[in-house]
């Protein structure tokens, strides 16, 4: 499922859907194009509750993709990547499925 995840990020950076980065993901949420935040399970906890604090400002849910920083980036294209906003309800609603699948799996 992490693949499927991975990869439907990709094409939803390719659509021009996501906007990755914290900074990026608060304007996105600021201006109301945010449908749903994801964050890496290995962000430091600073940048956890920030996000989590600002998500909650702007009443966007946020959940934790289970999928690590490099991982997220290497499929956006980028280096690192752990804060993600998707601003799309279609990608949004995929995504929140494929995590809760994903994260079924790492429980059995």
């Amino acid at each position: 499922m992490k693949d499927r995840l991975l990869s439907l990020l990709g094409i939803a950076k390719r659509a021009g859907r996501l906007t990755a980065g914290f900074d990026a993901a608060v304007i996105s949420m600021k201006n109301g194009e945010s449908r749903l935040l994801l964050l890496s399970d290995e962000l430091s906890d600073r940048s956890k509750s920030a996000a989590a604090a600002a998500a909650e400002q702007y009443g966007v849910e946020f959940i934790y993709s289970g999928c690590t920083m490099e991982e997220t980036g290497h499929a956006l294209g980028r280096k690192h990547t752990g804060i993600v906003s998707v601003n799309d309800n279609g990608f949004a609603v995929k995504i929140k499925t494929l995590c809760a699948q994903n994260s079924q799996e790492e429980c059995i």
